[in-house]
């Protein structure tokens, strides 16, 4: 399973991002995962048209179609202010290609943006580079569901943000470790 990260280790990414090329356009990326729990697939699929409206704002909320989700199952995606602040940033960096153009483009690929394989293996070469052992593309997504759940989210409602359809499937997702079982301990 893909490795949970911790603040410091989302930090230190963070910080190996900003001295790369493509800096806000890496970081945004990322967030999106850790920040919304997409999938990369989900996470490259995204349209400015999904994420942007009419006013040239980032939505609050994020609807995905059936086509961009692992299920085929479409799904509200809810975005919390600091995530729209970043995306916020990134979107005022980036040229207008039009509304049906990716959000996350490449330089080989221009308005076709990342494919789901290319974006799982651009999250890789980034954790890899910050140093963080046993990360992928999926790190975001596993630390977003673990994060909501330490922080007493209820399993059901983690199930409908991820876009999980059984609770079985989302408690794979959620590692324990030492502190929420202290936490745990002290509600006694």
């Amino acid at each position: 399973q893909a490795k949970t990260l911790t603040a410091t280790e989302l930090r230190r990414v963070l910080d190996y991002i900003a001295t790369r090329p493509h800096a806000a356009r890496n970081r945004a990326m990322l967030l999106v995962t850790h920040y919304a729990g997409l999938r990369v697939g989900e996470t490259a699929s995204l349209r400015f048209i999904d994420v942007v409206n009419e006013a040239g704002e980032v939505r609050s909320e994020i609807r995905l179609d059936a086509e961009q989700t692992k299920g085929r199952y479409g799904r509200v995606v809810f975005i919390a202010e600091k995530l729209r602040k970043e995306l916020q940033r990134y979107i005022a960096t980036t040229p207008d290609q039009g509304p049906a153009a990716k959000l996350f483009q490449t330089q080989k690929r221009g308005a076709d943006g990342f494919t789901a394989n290319t974006l799982a293996q651009h999250f890789h070469y980034l954790y890899k580079g910050a140093g963080i052992d046993g990360a992928s593309s999926h790190s975001g997504r596993r630390s977003f569901i673990t994060n909501l759940a330490a922080k007493g989210v209820p399993v059901r409602v983690l199930m409908s943000l991820s876009g999980h359809r059984s609770l079985s499937s989302v408690q794979v997702y959620i590692d324990v470790h030492d502190d929420m079982k202290r936490k745990a301990v002290e509600l006694i």
